[in-house]
């Protein structure tokens, strides 16, 4: 059953404090029950100039699953009720599927496929899917109706004006190319990024087109201790660690994501669904 983020911090203080006397009680927690405890977050995103058209538009972000070894089918399969719920414009998938095996892709088929969006649902590569075998898991993403981005932009909406979203390869393992990604923009249209590590936020925020960079990679450091932050963030999340971010007039959001790895717990870090909405700033 999908929960608030009050409603998750009120829980996970009572369950934390409970547990606090025995670590062993505190990762059988994070194993059993918080990374199970799918959060589903809204965002809304204001947009300088934002046409009416677009006014209310929404996106759905889900990242990281990484289906092998640890992430449960449970989750993912509550994640996509929660989205298809939601009846979202569009749906957007940040990278890292599998984590060893690139194989495992074919495991996910049966539990993406029935995601539904008005305008679809896009996909972009991680530095996992990369590490495996980007053709195979590509391949598999694009059999189940995906349409994965590599340094490539579509044009979303209906009416007047229309949302371009833009994928790219991943920017740590792969060869990303903002230039390409952005060559069938039109002037005015808002620019929805889609890039698996936050942290080349910096780099992409100085081409100045890009009013949204959605993000995965660093799970929100899956274990966060208060008054300290995450245990463990992986190279190119450690600045934009998780949430929504602003860096030189461009929005980041990073999201927690849905598996684990490499440990299995989750602490004070639930995996996340999160809705933005577009609005005129």
């Amino acid at each position: 059953m999908a929960m608030t983020r009050r409603q998750f911090l009120t829980g996970s203080l009572k369950v934390t404090a409970g547990y606090a006397i025995s670590s062993v009680g505190l990762q059988q927690y994070g194993r059993r029950v918080e990374a199970h405890m799918v959060s589903f977050e809204q965002v809304t995103i204001p947009i300088k100039g934002l046409h009416r058209d677009l006014q209310g538009f929404r996106i759905a972000q889900m990242s990281d699953i990484h289906i092998e070894p640890f992430t449960q089918p449970e989750v993912v399969k509550e994640a996509v009720a929660l989205i298809n719920q939601r009846q979202v414009d569009v749906v957007a998938i940040t990278g890292d599927y599998v984590t060893d095996n690139a194989q495992a892709i074919h495991q996910l088929t049966p539990l993406l496929t029935p995601l539904q969006a008005k305008y679809g649902v896009y996909a972009i590569l991680g530095n996992h899917d990369i590490w495996t075998d980007a053709q195979v898991v590509r391949q598999g993403l694009t059999e189940m109706g995906l349409q994965v981005l590599v340094n490539q932009g579509v044009a979303l909406g209906a009416g007047k004006q229309k949302l371009y979203l833009a994928g790219l390869d991943d920017c740590w393992s792969g060869q990303p190319n903002l230039t390409a990604a952005l060559a069938q923009h039109q002037p005015n249209m808002p620019v929805v990024l889609l890039a698996h590590e936050p942290d080349f936020a910096d780099e992409h925020c100085q081409d100045g087109r890009v009013n949204l960079q959605l993000s995965g990679h660093t799970h929100g450091g899956q274990v966060r201790i208060p008054g300290y932050g995450a245990v463990i963030l992986p190279d190119y999340g450690k600045k934009y660690q998780a949430g929504l971010y602003n860096v030189n007039g461009m929005w980041v959001y990073t999201n927690r994501g849905l598996g684990v790895m490499p440990i299995q717990e989750r602490i004070n870090c639930p995996p996340e669904v999160t809705e933005f909405t577009l609005v005129a700033a």
